[in-house]
């Protein structure tokens, strides 16, 4: 399993914790400090979607300029954005065999990670 997110986020602490706590094995991956691809991105963009991969609820998009928000319109420009601001991209992003989990939801967690 691999975890990929920022250290310092409480949203990825908590879902660190959780993996933790249910004795789950992960490899974790920071983007602060590795970066992100455009070929990794690709791959969430075909489970996920490209829009599910921006939290625009977080406080680096609220910061952007307006005009760069309204420039993320399609999934190339969304992945600039993501690989020049890994903040942007909503956290954890989380990777199984055949499993993909966005976000923290403890309940889906359970549920799609099989641990009690």
């Amino acid at each position: 399993m691999k975890v990929y997110g920022i250290k310092n986020c409480d949203t990825v602490k908590k879902a660190l914790k959780w993996l933790d706590d249910h004795h789950i094995t992960y490899e974790f991956h920071d983007f602060k400090k590795l970066g992100v691809s455009e070929e990794k991105l690709a791959e969430w963009d075909a489970k996920a979607g490209w829009e599910a991969l921006i939290n625009k609820r977080g406080t680096t998009w609220k910061k952007l300029d307006p005009a760069i928000q309204a420039s993320v319109s399609n999934k190339q420009a969304a992945f600039q954005l993501m690989m020049e601001k890994t903040s942007v991209i909503r956290r954890p992003v989380i990777e199984t065999q055949g499993s993909f989990i966005l976000g923290f939801n403890e309940a889906e967690y359970l549920e799609r990670l099989g641990q009690v």
